[in-house]
């Protein structure tokens, strides 16, 4: 059966937590030097200033724009070794992770039109190296329209240097868009690869507007672990990067926060599990809780992470997994509802999840 592995994040509105968890990203993927921006203006009071395509030249905006048209290109085409030579020093010297990526977004894209939607300009020239040499957090404020609409980025251990971001729409097919967006550094005139994040528009057929509003509907039919599931599918769609807080990204995470079942009042993580005890008489310890897209059915999977203690035989794991989704749905019997099935990811360090997928029919 086909597996996906999927990561999700959860973290609280406030800022601490925000730079936790982009800590936490960078971490995953050092390769990848990450922001994603949305909005227009520019600060000025910062070491870090933001400046987004009405406040560029036409000829600075229109270079930012092809210089990201043509590593979408790249990227449709497959071709991973001409990003690569197209990179920044940090990202092709380490770049399994990035070729990863385009491999599985390529096909996506491929022989579709592509569209820049927006390009920034990110000046953090000025940034200071921290007394130990090493490279300071970058932080930036976007103001919408010189309007009390904000979007602010904190990039970990960014390199001094003058940086632009461009979102790409690209589709085979018109209900398939994709975006891709990407992150460059400017070095000798030339715009170079620092970051690329693709993410889908829609899943199962809706756009990220569609979920929240479902969402809200959700909450008002008593349907409260469907509306946080639905919360979390309208983010995930929403947020050209997983690493942005913008004003409408903090609405709805204030939305599903206050909609939460109390089970769900902290999120999920690691260090704050969901256990769920099942008729086996086993607690299982669940570390996430999302939404899963990757079986293109009519409508989503639900998604948990599951913590198991030590590897076992594929029999074995896949009666624990399946004893999991069993026991996920018995104490919360309303997700049978709207969704097509259950992925389950049995963690254990030090070793590869192992994920299986029930629809719901065949889930006891």
């Amino acid at each position: 059966m086909k597996s996906a592995i999927e990561f999700q994040y959860f973290s609280d509105l406030m800022r601490k937590d925000f730079r936790l968890r982009v800590r936490a990203l960078i971490c995953w993927a050092p390769a990848l030097l990450g922001i994603a921006l949305v909005g227009s203006g520019s600060t000025g009071s910062w070491a870090e200033t933001c400046t987004t395509q009405s406040g560029l030249a036409p000829a600075e905006r229109d270079g930012i724009a092809e210089a990201a048209r043509t590593l979408a290109g790249m990227v449709q085409l497959n071709n991973a070794a001409a990003l690569q030579s197209a990179a920044v020093v940090e990202v092709g010297k380490d770049f399994g992770g990035l070729q990863y990526l385009v491999g599985t977004t390529a096909p996506k894209v491929a022989g579709g039109g592509t569209a820049v939607e927006q390009v920034y300009l990110l000046d953090a020239t000025n940034l200071k190296r921290n007394p130990d040499g090493s490279a300071p957090d970058a932080q930036f404020f976007c103001s919408l329209n010189r309007s009390a609409m904000e979007t602010e980025f904190l990039i970990p251990a960014l390199p001094p240097g003058r940086y632009a971001f461009a979102i790409v729409t690209a589709a085979a097919k018109p209900a398939d868009a994709w975006r891709m967006s990407f992150l460059m550094r400017q070095e000798q005139g030339r715009w170079l690869l620092a970051g690329f994040y693709p993410k889908a528009t829609t899943a199962a057929g809706h756009d990220g507007l569609w979920y929240w509003t479902q969402a809200r509907q959700m909450v008002t039919q008593k349907q409260p672990w469907n509306a946080w599931l639905y919360y979390q599918a309208a983010q995930k769609l929403l947020q050209p990067a997983d690493f942005v807080l913008s004003t409408h990204l903090e609405e709805l995470r204030t939305e599903a926060r206050t909609a939460a079942p109390p089970a769900l009042s902290e999120g999920v993580s690691a260090d704050a599990p969901l256990v769920v005890k099942g008729a086996d008489g086993n607690e299982y310890h669940f570390t996430g809780l999302g939404v899963d897209d990757s079986l293109a059915q009519p409508t989503l999977d639900v998604a948990a992470h599951l913590h198991v203690g030590s590897a076992t035989d594929t029999v074995a794991a896949r009666k624990r997994n399946d004893n999991a989704a069993s026991a996920l749905l018995s104490a919360y019997p309303e997700m049978r509802r709207i969704f097509h099935g259950v992925w389950i990811y049995a963690e254990a360090v030090g070793h590869n999840p192992f994920a299986t997928e029930q629809p719901m029919a065949e889930i006891k």
